[in-house]
């Protein structure tokens, strides 16, 4: 499977975006995809993940109460909604995807997925 990160942008602390990443050439439903990012100078970190199951999702500590991961399997999408974005959100977003089980444990590592989308800026002003 490819994967097609979209959404970013610049915008103001408090406000919202929504990210999707969009795959191709493979059976979507098969991948487990999570959401990385990347600020300057900082290593890539694991921000959320959503298994096969659309109701089995994972979280970063810093963003558990504010971003919410989701996937539609009929438009082979995965969706990162990210409400009162802090400057510290500030990075370069990745989707990740790894083909699993249904049963398997979230991925958290960079090493667990073997797909990886182009980046998309995510920038938000004080």
């Amino acid at each position: 499977v490819q994967l097609q990160a979209s959404g970013g942008g610049l915008v103001q602390a408090g406000d919202s975006l929504r990210l999707s990443c969009v795959g191709s050439g493979g059976t979507f439903s098969f991948y487990s995809i999570g959401w990385f990012r990347q600020a300057p100078g900082k290593e890539r970190e694991f921000v959320a993940s959503i298994n096969r199951r659309s109701g089995d999702t994972y979280y970063e500590n810093s963003v558990k109460d504010r971003f919410t991961i989701s996937r539609d399997n009929d438009k082979k999408t995965v969706y990162l909604q990210m409400n009162n974005l802090k400057t510290e959100d500030t990075a370069l977003y990745y989707c990740a995807a790894r083909r699993t089980i249904i049963t398997a444990p979230h991925g958290t590592t960079v090493q667990d997925y073997s797909t990886w989308g182009q980046g998309t800026q995510v920038t938000v002003s004080s």
